[in-house]
C-alpha cells in the first residue's frame, strides 16, 4: 500500500534550492513531511538571474510575502518589460511589455484593425497602444489599479532583484517554516538497487541523508538527475549558438529604469539591470566565433559605471534533460537545463516546475503517468520557450557578422516555421498547451521583425476607416496623456519602496 511522502530531500541552495524549500514548506505545512535542504557554502551559485517576468508577483504573494517588504530586502526595481536594442538593425529598437496592445474590437484582435489602416499607407506603430510601452518609453512607472478604470489601463509587471538576496529572504522564510538546513557537501550518492531509485546521500563528514523525494537544485552538473540517474541531455546548441556568458557588476549611472535592456551585439548580445543599489551587466556570446578574451573586451568597452567585482564566468550547453523527473528526483534550475535568459525565463522555469511538482505530489507509489504526465508538460513549454528564442536571431536582418549570417541561414524547427508561415499568410497568432509567453508577446516579435501579414481579418471592415483611424488616435493620446501623470520609475520607488542600506 502506497504512503504519504514523509522525507523531502533538496540537494542545493541559491534560487532553486529556496524557492523549491518556501513553497514545499507551506505546501507541505500540516503534514507529517520533513524537509530538509543540503546546501554547501563552499560551493558558488551562477546567481546572474536578475531579471523576472510577471509571474514571479503571483508566486511571491502565494506565499504570503509582502511585496513592497520584498522590494526593499533584495535593492529590486520594478520592470515593465525589456527593450531590445540593435536587434533588427543596429541602430533600431523595440519594447517587448507585459500586456497586450489595445484591446479586441468586435472579437476580433486589435492587431488586425491596425493592419487594415497601415494597409492604406498609414504607419501606425503598435507600441503606442500598450500603457506599459508608453509608460516605459517616459521612464514612468504606476502599480496597475485593482480595479482599472479601462481594459487599456490593465497590465502586468515583474521586478528585477539581487538574487543572492532574494535567496537569502527565502531562505529566512523557508526555515521559519520548518526547513532544515544542513551545511555540508555531498560526498556519493546511492540508489536503491531493486529500482534505481535514489535511496541516500552522504556527505563529507560520513552522515547518510535517507529521503523518499529528491529534489535536484545542483546547477549545471545535475548530481542528482544526471550524475546518479543518468538522465540524458537535449542539446539545442544547432539552433541556439550563444553558450558563454559574462557577468560584472557596476554602480549605478543616471536614473533607474522600469525595464531591462539587451543590447545585440556582433557576435552575441549584451543585458543591462537596473537594481536600486547597482546595475547587473552581462555578456551572451556564441564562442565558435568569438574568444573568451574578445568577449571580455566587448562587455567592459560598453559598461557604464565603475566596476564593483570582478567578472564572473561560466560556460553552457543550452537545451534540457530529457526528463525533469526520473524515478523519484526532480531536477528543478539549472539541473534541469538552461536556455539563455534573453526572455528572462530563468527563474520563472523554476516557478513552473515547482507548480507542476504541487499539482502531481506523488505518495511513494510515484505512479508513472503522472510523472510522464509533468515530463509532457514540461518539455512543450521548453520547446515552445527555445522556439521563441530562436525567433530572435532568426527574424534579424543583421548581416554583420558570421554569426548573424548563420542565423539567418539556418534551418528552424518546424513547430516555429508553421507559427511564422501562418501569421504572414493571415496575422493569426499560434498559442499552443503549456506556452510561456502570451499572443502579445509573439506579436511584440512579428511587428518588430518586420513581418507583415498578407490579409487582416475582414470582419474589421464593419468599422468605417475614418472612424476607426479617429478612435486609433484618440486611444492614443489617452494613453499618452494618462502616462504623463504618472511619477518617474526612480521617485516611485523612492516614495514606496526605498531599499534598506546593505
Amino acid at each position: 500500500m502506497s504512503e504519504s511522502i514523509k522525507k523531502v530531500v533538496i540537494v542545493g541552495g541559491g534560487t532553486a534550492g529556496w524557492m523549491t524549500a518556501a513553497s514545499l514548506s507551506k505546501y507541505l505545512a500540516n503534514k507529517d513531511t520533513n524537509i530538509t535542504i543540503i546546501e554547501s557554502t563552499t560551493v558558488g551559485t551562477v546567481g546572474v538571474g536578475e531579471a523576472t517576468i510577471p509571474n514571479i508577483i503571483n508566486y511571491n504573494k502565494n506565499l504570503g510575502i509582502d511585496e513592497l517588504e520584498l522590494i526593499k530586502a533584495t535593492q529590486a526595481t520594478f520592470k515593465l518589460g525589456i527593450q531590445f536594442e540593435d536587434w533588427n538593425k543596429p541602430g533600431e529598437k523595440f519594447f517587448h511589455p507585459f500586456s497586450d496592445y489595445g484591446m479586441p474590437i468586435n472579437n476580433v484582435d486589435f492587431h488586425h484593425y491596425i493592419n487594415r489602416v497601415n494597409a492604406q499607407g498609414s504607419q501606425l506603430n503598435i507600441e503606442d497602444y500598450c500603457f506599459p510601452a508608453v509608460l516605459a518609453k517616459q521612464g514612468k512607472f504606476a502599480q496597475p489599479h485593482p480595479n482599472p478604470p479601462s481594459p487599456l489601463a490593465d497590465y502586468q509587471y515583474a521586478l528585477h532583484f539581487d538574487a543572492g538576496l532574494y535567496a537569502n529572504f527565502l531562505k529566512s522564510f523557508a526555515l521559519k517554516h520548518g526547513v532544515v538546513h544542513i551545511d555540508a557537501f555531498i560526498r556519493s550518492v546511492e540508489l536503491n538497487q531493486e529500482n534505481g531509485f535514489i535511496k541516500s546521500v552522504t556527505l563529507e563528514n560520513g552522515d547518510i541523508i535517507n529521503g523518499d523525494l529528491f529534489i535536484d537544485c545542483s546547477g549545471f552538473k545535475g548530481l542528482l538527475i544526471e550524475e546518479a540517474l543518468k538522465t540524458g541531455y537535449e542539446d539545442w546548441s544547432h539552433w541556439l549558438l550563444c553558450d558563454r556568458a559574462m557577468a560584472v557588476q557596476t554602480e549605478l549611472s543616471g536614473e533607474i529604469t522600469p525595464f531591462t535592456r539587451s543590447i545585440a551585439k556582433a557576435y552575441g548580445w549584451q543585458w543591462r539591470i537596473p537594481l536600486q543599489h547597482r546595475m547587473g551587466n552581462g555578456y551572451i556570446y556564441a564562442s565558435k566565433y568569438q574568444s573568451d578574451e574578445e568577449a571580455e573586451r566587448t562587455l567592459l568597452s560598453s559598461i557604464e559605471g565603475k566596476k564593483i567585482k570582478d567578472i564572473r564566468k561560466f560556460q553552457f550547453t543550452p537545451g534540457c534533460r530529457k526528463k525533469v523527473w526520473n524515478k523519484n528526483c526532480v531536477a528543478i534550475g539549472l539541473s534541469s537545463g538552461f536556455l539563455e535568459p534573453l526572455e528572462s525565463t530563468s527563474i520563472s522555469l523554476i516557478q513552473s516546475v515547482i507548480d507542476k511538482l504541487l499539482t502531481f505530489f506523488p505518495d511513494t507509489s510515484f505512479n508513472q503517468h503522472d510523472i510522464d504526465e509533468v515530463n509532457r508538460l514540461h518539455n512543450d513549454e521548453l520547446i515552445h520557450i527555445r522556439d521563441f528564442l530562436i525567433l530572435h536571431y532568426k527574424a534579424s536582418k543583421r548581416d554583420d557578422s558570421p554569426f548573424w549570417q548563420h542565423c539567418q541561414e539556418m534551418s528552424i524547427p518546424d513547430s516555429l516555421a508553421h507559427k511564422i508561415a501562418v501569421f504572414e499568410s493571415r496575422g493569426h497568432i499560434i498559442i499552443r498547451e503549456s506556452e510561456s509567453f502570451e499572443p502579445a508577446s509573439w506579436l511584440t516579435m512579428y511587428n518588430a521583425f518586420g513581418f507583415i501579414p498578407k490579409r487582416f481579418d475582414e470582419r474589421t471592415e464593419k468599422v468605417s476607416i475614418d472612424i476607426l483611424i479617429k478612435n486609433l488616435s484618440q486611444m492614443k493620446g489617452s494613453l499618452e496623456n494618462a502616462a504623463k501623470q504618472a511619477i518617474t520609475h526612480t521617485e516611485f520607488i523612492k516614495r514606496h519602496c526605498q531599499a534598506r542600506p546593505l
